[in-house]
């Protein structure tokens, strides 16, 4: 019996074992295809990953490249521009000149006060004794040198005026824009409230506004009326912060700091160059002063250089070495910061 238990028993376990090789003969191929098909849904789903990743770094290249295009083309725009406005900064006409120095003349209103200027010096120097050749060059003098002298010294005045006040008037802006004020009000506070000459160049900024003109262009129109560099860069940094966008605060506010380190360097360099200047001056006036002091004391002895014709000659000679050497002085020591 028990013989027959054991016989039973491993014909069971035979048969158990025979028919899971036969149902793993049957399955194997159909387990190996499945394994083979997740491996390729695994290997599918990766790609597809990758190609998502790579997709979005594409994207992210060509973004960037297309933001960098365009602040290049900004830049190359501003550098055209600026080279178109740099002729009303160096070498402007006489009109522009009178704009820039705040004188609301016409051409012909200029040049007949010109000729007047020219014709009262020619006649002062007749009136004075003077040869008609003396009087001729009073009279060029004063109607193509004085008028044009003193509109670039205006201008130079103006200028001067406007470096003292802008710092403060972008402080102001900065100020405005980070308590929530947009910049167009922010310019228009500076129109109203400034003092001159910047309350004139952001109200031409107004202005141009009114008429159509956007604030970025109309910033860089500013160095047509207010020929500095500080004027020019305020137009450039709106140009650019309105194309690449940015924290307009931040920009002005460095830009504020900029200009006053630029002052703070001028008059660095001008106190030390005060000595060179003092020295020039003194070289410069020393013939003249030598020359009016001996007129003083011993007149017959200087007087041949105005009666005679070798004294004009070496008056004149005199004259253009030293015009040339007070130029060369002057050149040595005009510092630009």
């Amino acid at each position: 019996m028990f013989g027959m238990d054991l016989t039973l028993l491993g014909f069971i376990v035979l048969a158990a074992a025979s028919a899971g090789a036969v149902a793993y003969a049957l399955l194997f191929n159909s387990l190996a295809e499945e394994k083979k098909a997740e491996r390729r849904l695994e290997t599918i789903r990766n790609a597809e990953t990758d190609r998502n990743l790579a997709r979005d770094a594409r994207d992210r290249a060509a973004e960037a490249a297309k933001r960098r295009k365009s602040i290049q083309e900004s830049l190359n725009d501003l550098d055209a521009k600026q080279k178109d406005r740099d002729r009303y900064i160096h070498r402007p006409p006489l009109k522009v000149q009178l704009r820039q120095a705040g004188v609301e003349m016409s051409m012909r209103r200029f040049y007949v006060y010109s000729g007047v200027c020219g014709l009262s010096l020619a006649l002062f120097a007749l009136l004075a004794g003077a040869p008609l050749l003396a009087a001729l060059g009073a009279l060029l003098a004063g109607t193509f040198g004085v008028p044009r002298w003193f509109v670039a010294f205006l201008r130079k005045r103006r200028i001067k005026a406007f470096l003292e006040e802008f710092p403060n008037a972008l402080d102001i802006i900065v100020r405005a824009v980070k308590s929530g004020l947009p910049l167009n009000d922010a310019v228009r506070m500076i129109a109203s409230e400034s003092n001159e000459p910047v309350r004139t160049e952001f109200r031409r900024l107004v202005e141009a506004q009114h008429v159509g003109l956007p604030m970025a262009d109309a910033a860089l129109r500013m160095a047509e009326t207010m020929p500095c560099a500080e004027a020019n860069f305020f137009g450039i940094v709106i140009q650019i912060q309105s194309q690449a966008g940015g924290n307009l605060s931040e920009a002005l506010g460095n830009l504020s700091r900029v200009l006053r380190e630029r002052k703070k360097m001028k008059a660095k360099v001008q106190a030390l160059s005060m000595e060179a200047k003092a020295s020039a001056a003194i070289i410069g006036a020393l013939p003249v002063v030598v020359a009016f002091l001996v007129f003083l004391t011993t007149p017959g002895y200087i007087m041949p250089l105005f009666t005679t014709s070798v004294g004009h000659l070496i008056l004149g000679v005199s004259a253009i070495w030293m015009s040339i050497g007070i130029f060369m002085m002057r050149q040595m020591i005009n510092f630009e910061v």
